[in-house]
């Protein structure tokens, strides 16, 4: 069995379309990470809870359900269990990503607007997951 410091980082997308959770598993696990695809259902968060994921890289409009990504998005910030793992949107709603940015910014959202390259995507991801090791030392330092 393997050790939890020796497993690849896992990364949960969530989108609504086939196409592009393939499209984003091949990206990240090209950068060393095991990806769990899901697209959206009613039990989100006990899926999201089950797949541990060190990262969650979110689709924030989505097709004819688009505010299901929002309303993902802050349940996950809602959710004391899951609250620090790190987020990356990936989207083409630039207005609701300008009417939210003082809430993203301040929950720690990344956000990558589509269309966007591989490394725009990568550097976001890798910054998150920085973001997330770096928050992990400060709680563990003050529990010294």
């Amino acid at each position: 069995m393997t050790d939890e410091s020796e497993r690849r980082p896992r990364a949960l997308v969530v989108n609504d379309t086939q196409e592009i959770l393939e499209l984003f598993q091949e990206i990240l696990e090209g950068i060393g990470f095991e990806c769990v695809l899901m697209s959206y259902a009613p039990r989100e968060l006990d899926r999201v809870r089950e797949a541990k994921p060190d990262i969650i890289i979110l689709d924030f409009l989505m097709g004819d359900r688009e505010l299901l990504g929002w309303q993902l998005l802050q349940k996950l910030k809602m959710d004391r269990t899951l609250d620090s793992i790190p987020i990356v949107v990936c989207t083409g709603a630039v207005k609701a990503v300008q009417e939210q940015q003082g809430y993203l910014t301040e929950q720690g959202v990344m956000v990558v607007l589509k269309p966007f390259n591989v490394d725009q995507l990568e550097d976001a991801v890798r910054s998150a997951m920085r973001q997330r090791t770096t928050a992990r030392e400060i709680v563990e330092e003050a529990r010294a």
